[in-house]
């Protein structure tokens, strides 16, 4: 199976938070999707003919395409690869977009999956990330998506921020609960370089983020999450029995997936590659029938390394005979005892040749998977 990603590089308004590659202006938005269109095209063949089970659009904010933009581009896909009939086509939406009659339009368009980004029900929060909704619209987005048929809902949470009580935060899940929500994204609000929010921390106009705080609500939402009933299928993705993201779980499985649009990243299974994150070039450069990408092959060290990352954030763990014939019996048993300091410290356990983090473990995640690689 194959997944396949568009980026749609456009939003109202930046959130202080995002360092996603996008654009507030729309000018340029026409003249990208005709070339979305081409470079379909040109990578007909990156897939080798695999069957596509999840089609993901992303950004930005894919909901402010028009319909007839996205049945265009849906179309094209399904005229060029060979697309499950049942995949999972998932659309990022922000709830100010998702009035009834655009739910209807997503619908009609072939959408049947929303990621709708919340980020909290509560103004202070929304406020303070400069997001382009407020708390009466993250609500209502929900209600409206189930009437208009939309039944595979899942839902951005942030947590760890400075407006965000522990209160607040057990109602924001609490919220997301009660609402019948299928599939939870959770992430703490990290600082990345070059944001707003990095600047406003430099130059001291914010408070820097509490890491005891969001280690206390990733807790906090794992014990809420697991009571009610989710799987905690990967660090930052909770769902209900049966509704894991099929295109996301293909990232963690090591699956090949394309990815369409300026900053867009593909994988093959032997290299990794990654289109110009600069709208005007990715256009100009399609506009010449060249793809705009940098490749990077997989050497057996990297694809290792990455394995060992990638599995350690699922429930799925980190399969030791899968290592030893992908890779070898040496680095099998090299894991293995580097492991052991971590089992020792009960942040990993050894279950059926697995290695799997404990809840404790969880919380270092990417710490632990640095350390264990070759």
């Amino acid at each position: 199976m194959a997944g396949i990603y568009l980026h749609i590089p456009f939003c109202k308004q930046a959130c202080y938070y995002c360092n996603f590659h996008f654009s507030t202006s729309l000018s340029q938005q026409p003249a990208l999707v005709q070339q979305l269109l081409r470079e379909i095209d040109l990578q007909h063949n990156y897939l080798s003919g695999a069957p596509v089970s999840s089609i993901y659009f992303g950004g930005g904010t894919p909901s402010m395409l028009p319909q007839a933009d996205i049945q265009l581009l849906l179309n094209k896909l399904r005229d060029t690869f060979p697309v499950n009939p049942d995949a999972e086509i998932t659309l990022e939406a922000n709830p100010d977009d998702l009035s009834p009659e655009k739910l209807d339009a997503l619908r009609a368009a072939g959408i049947n999956r929303l990621s709708i980004g919340i980020q909290s029900f509560h103004e202070p929060d929304l406020r303070w990330m400069n997001r382009a909704h407020d708390s009466q619209q993250a609500l209502q987005c929900i209600h409206h998506a189930k009437a208009a048929g939309f039944d595979n809902l899942t839902i951005d949470l942030i947590y760890g921020g400075p407006t965000l009580t522990d209160e607040g935060w057990a109602a924001n899940v609490q919220q997301a609960i009660d609402l019948g929500v299928q599939h939870l994204s959770c992430y703490a609000l990290t600082v990345e370089p070059g944001t707003a929010l990095d600047q406003f921390i430099r130059k001291k106009k914010v408070a820097a983020v509490d890491s005891d705080k969001a280690a206390r609500h990733f807790e906090q939402l794992m014990q809420w999450t697991a009571k009610a009933g989710y799987e905690h299928y990967e660090i930052s993705n909770f769902a209900l029995p049966g509704w894991h993201s099929r295109h996301n779980s293909s990232y963690w499985q090591g699956q090949p997936y394309l990815g369409l649009g300026p900053s867009a990243h593909s994988f093959n299974g032997d290299s990794r590659q990654w289109n110009i994150a600069n709208n005007a070039l990715y256009i100009k450069s399609l506009q010449e029938d060249k793809v705009p990408f940098e490749l990077e092959e997989l050497t057996p060290v990297m694809m290792l390394n990455e394995y060992i990352m990638t599995t350690l954030r699922t429930s799925q763990g980190c399969i030791l005979p899968v290592v030893a014939e992908r890779f070898g019996t040496d680095k099998r048993d090299i894991l293995l005892k580097m492991s052991r300091t971590f089992i020792d410290k009960g942040w990993m356990i050894l279950r059926n040749d697995t290695l799997i983090l404990t809840p404790e473990g969880r919380l270092f995640a990417d710490g632990i998977a640095s350390d264990l690689f070759f």
